[in-house]
């Protein structure tokens, strides 16, 4: 099964997508380190910093294991911020619907499994080549 591992050069402030075998990246957790030998991009060295599965489910580093789980959050990954009703649009209201509200959400655990379809890493050690002409294809090169 093909995973989705998407790149973010923070130096550049772009991000770059490569489908890669599952497997190997299955058993890795949010904030393990990994080098760039296994998608081609020698020298390089990435951060896992989060995820979501096949059904849209975000991973989140505090809840472990692979599973789905229902915990009760107030911010953070896996809840959007929201406006109350009728009040202006400079008026935001912290958590989802207001101070001390906890909502019950579906969140994915923080270890990578052959159910994540996209993995997202971010470049911690940077290599004399750009990643950029490593990873964009001739196509949309050409686009």
């Amino acid at each position: 099964m093909e995973t989705k591992i998407i790149i973010n050069d923070a130096k550049t402030g772009k991000s770059y997508q490569k489908a890669i075998d599952s497997i190997l990246l299955v058993g890795k957790k949010i904030g393990d380190k990994l080098t760039g030998e296994k998608f081609g991009l020698n020298d390089y060295e990435f951060e896992i910093t989060g995820g979501s599965d096949t059904s849209g489910i975000p991973m989140r580093p505090d809840v472990a294991g692979q599973a789905r789980k229902k915990i009760l959050i107030a911010s953070g990954v896996g809840l959007k911020k929201r406006r109350a009703k009728g009040s202006g649009p400079r008026k935001k209201i912290s958590g989802s619907k207001g101070k001390g509200i906890r909502i019950k959400k579906l969140v994915a655990g923080n270890t990578i499994s052959s159910s994540i379809a996209q993995v997202n890493l971010k470049i911690i050690n940077y290599s004399n080549k750009d990643i950029a002409d490593l990873l964009v294809t001739k196509k949309e090169a050409e686009a």
